[in-house]
């Protein structure tokens, strides 16, 4: 894609996402309505012009942007910041986008855009069997790739619970994503950065079973998912924080021989 060819793409671009993100946070009319907060995106790309690209056509429209260039990082990122949506390349340094795929779909239904050189019928099989949610062969006009981001963003945005709502309540818990607070019965509960992740993890997935493996990857990451006595004793000082009884717990509970679950309250 010639220079030229970007920034004509750039300007017909424009606007297009929608006014809400017209900037990362918007004033929004009304005594009681929420500040609306940009959808993040993780871009996942080796090829440096191709990622300055996707970056710069993504920001243009004033969407969050958090980016890496191997697989392995990708994961971490998508743990640490949960993003709305995740554009990723096919073909990656350390792995391929199949198994990124696959991996994040353990734990996130985040929409997943593919980007491939590959036209192969039996790549996009491949890819959408994962779990993608789209796929798209380079090379490729930034209009085609934001209308695909924004149809996904609008298929999100009807789900509930998903990680464009600032907030999430589960009985007596809420959780809020923008300042990274946490409350019980509306007080607030302090919590370290990993406690905070854990905890966020669970909210997310309230009346899930997550194994030990998928907390793990989603809180501490690729290297850590073997590592169950880091999570048991961060489940256990959750479990001081906001069970009555820790020891028997009512909301944290224990999958024997699986994992956790947050139920939540009836």
């Amino acid at each position: 894609m010639t220079d030229a060819t970007f920034e004509s793409e750039r300007q017909l671009n424009a606007m297009q996402i929608g006014s809400a993100y017209s900037s990362p946070r918007p004033h929004v009319t009304g005594p009681t309505a929420p500040a609306a907060v940009a959808p993040l995106i993780l871009v996942v790309e080796d090829d440096r012009r191709m990622l300055t690209y996707l970056r710069t056509t993504l920001t243009d429209q004033h969407l969050r942007v958090v980016e890496t260039e191997t697989g392995a990082e990708a994961l971490t990122l998508a743990s640490a910041h949960n993003p709305d949506l995740v554009v990723l390349d096919f073909s990656l340094p350390d792995t391929d986008g199949v198994q990124i795929t696959t991996k994040l779909r353990e734990w996130t239904g985040a929409p997943i855009l593919l980007l491939s050189a590959r036209a192969e019928e039996f790549d996009k099989v491949a890819a959408l069997d994962a779990g993608a949610n789209d796929y798209l062969t380079k090379p490729f006009g930034s209009g085609e790739l934001l209308a695909r981001i924004r149809v996904w963003l609008r298929h999100t945005q009807r789900q509930p619970g998903n990680s464009l709502q600032p907030t999430l309540d589960v009985g007596p818990l809420r959780i809020d994503f923008d300042k990274r607070l946490a409350f019980l019965a509306g007080r607030e509960v302090r919590l370290t950065p990993t406690q905070y992740k854990l905890f966020a993890t669970m909210m997310r997935n309230a009346g899930k079973v997550l194994t030990h493996e998928q907390i793990l990857l989603a809180v501490w990451g690729l290297a850590y998912t073997r590592e169950t006595q880091y999570l048991r004793v961060y489940m256990g000082q959750l479990r001081q924080k906001f069970e009555d009884d820790p020891a028997r717990p009512r909301y944290l509970l224990t999958e024997p021989g699986i994992g956790y679950r947050l139920r939540p309250e009836r």
